[in-house]
This record gives structure tokens, C-alpha cells and sequence, in this order.
């Protein structure tokens, strides 16, 4: 079938609305800018707009077919930016010092507004589409805070769906995977308590330096020796803070970092291991430690029919040989994960050249952007006829 040419003739207003979306990035709750401008051009395709949604800076346009009631879908976008400085040469650059578009989300929200302008001119479809244009996904907390403010129960979908750039696989292509293809994300602190004491006496202390290299050695097992080999985990200590003199021994230390994993139980496993290592080593150096779980969220996780559903849809679109199955799953992490423990869905890869995802001079890929709406447009073809 091949990539509607309608939706090809789209890729000048997508180029655009990214470009100027990049040039003016926002951070996680505070897409203002970004948020006006989604609400606009929804508005202006005749879509139905809830703007502000949940007191957060979410955006929801709905739009129905023609041809009167039937399944609801969900399509949702992400349109925050990372708080790093953008150190490429575009002509887009961002004017904004520390916030750039780094991961793509000014792609993902310019496709789905392509989308949308679209449909809303090819609405003989039975059903409801709604377009999602989340907040905040960077801290990964946006997708939680729109669930828990009673996204579903406001816009039922039967179906939701998603994708995010991959430069993993080459422009051109989609990537599928039924099952896990983000990891799950769990952030946490340690902090020690010791006793300080002069350099010259450290056996009038507990050095909280030596308690905290012992935990950072002892996790580093947990995914070696407890986890499945089958399961894939990655537990990373990030930071580790003590001291401020060059001849004290302080009295208190912290750790920080981040696990990483693709199920359920392995995340359960590792934290519980986790706390038993600090509570190990707390008794073993007779000094306090306490473990913080900072914030967790769960893998994304794929379901099978709705996967098929992406499947049969980038076919149509790119070719069958162009379509990765069983993609590689990412050790990194997305809040529509939350979505997806509350609907059946996918997320999928649009393939792409250029630098990976939170490189300083990250820039997306504009000539992916009608192939991405393409699939997208494609799935409504499909589920809504």
C-alpha cells in the first residue's frame, strides 16, 4: 500500500511545528508554550480541545467518526524538553539556556498534531480517536499524574498507542516487540551515618566512606548473583557524596543511583536485596543506614493483539521487510508505561538517522516524521475502518 501521499504532503507542517517547538523548548509540567500551541491548531481542525487537563499542562483533543459510535483509540505524544544545553548548530537551536528538545518529544507532538490535522479532514470512520499530548514524560511522571487524574475515566480508550525515535534502527524502518521493550525505572538514595573522627585516628570512628564502598560492592552482586540470567537488570551507583576535608573523616556519606529492569520481578527482587544489603551493612559496621526509594516506575510493556495491530499497520506502510520484529528492548525507561498498565497497547520504534537520544546535539530526524504518522493514521484505518 505504501505511505498515504496525503500524509507524505504533511512532512512541511510537521518540519515546521517541530522546528518551532525545538526553538523554544519547556521543561516537565511547564509546556505553556507548547501546550497554547497543540490547543490551537487542535482547535482550528475543528477537534474537540480539553486544554489544562488535571491541573497539569496535558492536552486532549477528541475527534469522532462520521459514522457514529465504536471503539476508542488513543494516540499519545510527549512534549517536554531535557534540562541540558543544546551545543549543536542548528538553525532551530534552542533559545533557552539548559533546556533543549534532546530526546525527540518536539518529533513525537509535531507527528501526532500531523495526525490530527489529518484525521480531522478523513473522519469516515466509526468511532473515537483521542489525541494525548502529554506532559512531563522526562521525569516520568506525566503519564501517572494524567491517569491519576482520571484520564480514562474522562476519555475511555479501548486501545492506546505510541512511538519514540530509535536511531537503533535505520530510517525507513519500524520497530515491534510484543512483551517488555523499556525497562522499568527505580531511583534511590542511601544515606550513612557514621562517626567522624581526625584522619590520623580512624579508629575512633565509623567511616562512612569504607561502609559505602562495601554497599556499592555489595550491589553490584545482586544483579550478578540473584537475578535470572534470563532477566535483564542493571543496577548503577551514580553518585557518591562525603566529605569536605582532606585529612577529616566525615561523619555521614550518600549514594545514589538507579536500577533498571525488564519485569516485575526482577525490579521486586533487586530493591528487596537492595534493602537487605544496607540493613547487612549497618549491623556489620554498627553504624546507621537508611535506603530511600526515591521513584519507581513500571517496564512498558507491550500487549500481543495490539502489537499485531502496529505490526500489520507499519507494513502497510514501509513494506513487511521493513518492519523489525521482536526489536531489541531498551535498558531506558517511559512513563506510558502507566498507560499501558491501564489499557491494552504498544509502543513502537520509528527508526531514524542521526545522534542518540540525549546527546548535546541531538536534532530529530524530520524526514521520519510522515512515516510515523503514517502508522499512526494506518492503525485508525484499521481499528476504525
Amino acid at each position: 500500500m505504501g505511505l498515504n501521499p496525503e500524509v507524505r504532503a504533511l512532512g512541511a507542517d510537521m518540519r515546521n511545528w517541530r522546528r518551532d517547538i525545538h526553538r523554544y523548548p519547556e521543561l516537565g509540567f511547564k509546556e505553556h508554550r507548547t501546550a497554547e500551541k497543540v490547543a490551537a491548531l487542535l482547535q482550528g481542525w475543528g477537534i474537540e480541545v480539553v486544554a489544562g487537563f488535571g491541573g497539569t499542562t496535558g492536552v486532549i483533543g477528541t475527534l469522532r467518526g462520521r459514522r457514529g459510535p465504536g471503539m476508542t483509540i488513543g494516540l499519545r505524544a510527549d512534549m517536554d524538553a531535557l534540562p541540558m544545553q543544546e551545543t549543536g548548530n542548528v538553525a532551530h537551536k534552542s533559545v533557552h539556556d539548559n533546556v533543549f528538545h534532546g530526546c525527540g518529544h518536539d518529533g513525537h507532538t509535531s507527528i501526532l498534531l500531523g495526525v490530527a490535522k489529518y484525521l480531522s479532514s478523513h473522519d469516515d470512520f466509526k468511532g473515537t480517536v483521542h489525541f494525548i499530548f502529554q506532559p512531563a514524560e522526562e521525569t516520568l511522571r506525566g503519564g501517572s499524574e494524567l491517569v491519576r487524574q482520571g484520564l480514562f475515566t474522562q476519555f475511555p480508550c479501548d486501545e492506546i498507542y505510541a512511538l519514540h525515535n530509535n536511531n537503533g534502527i535505520p530510517a525507513g524502518k519500524i520497530g515491534v516487540r510484543v512483551g517488555a521493550i523499556l525497562s522499568a525505572c527505580d531511583l534511590f538514595r542511601i544515606h550513612i551515618k557514621g562517626v567522624g573522627s581526625h584522619a590520623a585516628f580512624p579508629h575512633k570512628s565509623i567511616d562512612p566512606i569504607v561502609v559505602g564502598a562495601s554497599i556499592v560492592q555489595s550491589l553490584q552482586s545482586i544483579v550478578s548473583r540473584n537475578v535470572d540470567p534470563f532477566h535483564s537488570a542493571v543496577l548503577s551507583v551514580c553518585q557518591f557524596h562525603a566529605g569536605t576535608a582532606i585529612n577529616v573523616i566525615p561523619e555521614t556519606a550518600q549514594l545514589e543511583g538507579t536500577v533498571r529492569t525488564l519485569s516485575k520481578e526482577a525490579q521486586a527482587l533487586i530493591l528487596q536485596r537492595m534493602r537487605a544489603v544496607c540493613d547487612g551493612a549497618a549491623q556489620t559496621h554498627g553504624c546507621a543506614v537508611t535506603f530511600e526509594h526515591l521513584q519507581s516506575s513500571p517496564p512498558t510493556i507491550n500487549a500481543k493483539e495490539q502489537t499485531e495491530v502496529v505490526r500489520r499497520a507499519a507494513a502497510s506502510v514501509v513494506g513487511e521487510e521493513n518492519v523489525a520484529e521482536d526489536a531489541d528492548p531498551l535498558m531506558a525507561s517511559e512513563d506510558f508505561a502507566f498507560m499501558l498498565e491501564e489499557r491494552p497497547g504498544s509502543y513502537f520504534y520509528l527508526g531514524h538517522n542521526g545522534l542518540t537520544c540525549h546527546h548535546p546535539q541531538f536534532d530529530f530526524d524530520d524526514d521520519t516524521s510522515p512515516i510515523g504518522a503514517g502508522v499512526f493514521v494506518e492503525i485508525i484505518r484499521q481499528r476504525l475502518g
